[in-house]
């Protein structure tokens, strides 16, 4: 599943860099995430980093549109990390 960011977003600029896949970036208004590049931080971390420093609760969820298993998301971070 890979993650979205609400029309909550303040951008504050938390998230972007904390981001081991570099799936975040500045759109139009707010932050986005790239589905292709988001692993809810599998093969990094226990859990999503730019969920754990969002200062807005329910700001960064799963993203309805991608909804990916757990070993969906490992074998895309094993793409995204040339471990292949």
């Amino acid at each position: 599943m890979a993650l979205l960011i609400t029309s909550k977003c303040i951008n504050c600029d938390m998230c972007d860099p904390e981001c081991p896949n570099g799936a975040i970036s500045m759109g139009n208004r707010i932050y986005e995430i790239d589905p292709n590049l988001c692993t809810e931080c599998k093969g990094h971390y226990d859990k999503p980093t730019c969920q754990s420093v969002c200062p807005i609760t329910n700001c960064i969820i799963t993203d309805p549109e991608h909804i990916e298993t757990e070993h969906q998301l490992l074998e895309k971070f094993v793409v995204i990390q040339g471990l292949t």
